[in-house]
């Protein structure tokens, strides 16, 4: 599919880089769950030792957020919070939400410190401009999901959601969780980025490289001669081998998939 006739393009928020950054690193898809715990203490360590001088947290940092009322009681929300919270006091933390993690809202950024970005944003830094996004909206042959995500991030779908007990919400996002199981067990090809659309967002930013997520297909991309798309790497400690990177961009322009296993 063409992404001719599709949705027309969002315009790209703009941040530029602080005089003093030498280098951010970008992570994404990490899924984070109370199940998992190896993944969640590897990216507890990783937060507490990453010298970036700013960190952006592209997407599906949790496997599911609810809503940020689920920072009410102690738990494993809590205790994410806790992480980011003591990550942005020593720099900058940014998040763009993903498909899993919509419902993050004003509350946990007070509460951490994170900053919250639009989708997709423009990072202005060096000599460059690069374009992050989660990537999601970009996979516009998944004709399934596009229907899904036009959905769920209408303002009154959120708020009927939010409006639901917390424990009903669990529910339902255990049942999410199931359904995603299933496919994947499926083995069922996922929809990939389009490129016609990823070149339209690109040149309407003024950018040259996309940095996205949400395809769990770490890879550079070619897009023509002039622009280029990083996929940045899901997590899961127990994996054989384990997959724990993140990608670091240095204010020269250049890039390196930083592992952390």
């Amino acid at each position: 599919m063409s992404s001719e006739g599709t949705s027309s393009r969002p315009a790209a928020q703009e941040l530029r880089a602080a005089p003093g950054w030498r280098t951010v690193e970008c992570i994404s898809d990490l899924h984070l769950q109370a199940s998992e715990p190896a993944t969640f203490e590897a990216w507890r360590r990783y937060m507490a030792g990453t010298r970036a001088d700013a960190l952006f947290i592209l997407g599906d940092l949790f496997e599911v957020w609810i809503g940020d009322d689920a920072l009410d009681a102690p738990g494993f929300e809590a205790d994410c919070a806790a992480v980011l919270k003591a990550t942005a006091q020593r720099l900058p933390v940014f998040f763009l939400a993903g498909n899993r993690d919509f419902l993050v809202g004003a509350r946990l950024a007070q509460a951490t410190g994170m900053q919250l970005l639009a989708d997709p944003t423009v990072l202005v830094f060096g000599a460059r401009r690069w374009l992050l996004s989660h990537g999601d909206a970009l996979c516009i042959a998944d004709t399934e999901y596009m229907a899904f995500r036009e959905m769920v991030r209408a303002p009154q779908w959120q708020q009927d959601f939010l409006a639901l007990p917390i424990d009903k919400r669990r529910a339902i996002a255990r049942g999410m969780r199931a359904d995603s199981e299933e496919m994947k067990r499926s083995e069922r090809a996922y929809a990939d980025v389009d490129t016609p659309m990823a070149l339209a967002w690109l040149r309407e930013a003024a950018a040259t490289a996309l940095v996205h997520g949400h395809t769990h297909k770490p890879a550079e991309h070619a897009l023509d001669a002039l622009h280029w798309r990083i996929v940045l790497s899901d997590w899961e400690a127990q994996a054989s081998p384990p997959r724990l990177q993140a990608l670091r961009i240095a204010a020269s322009g250049a890039t390196e998939r930083v592992g952390l296993a």
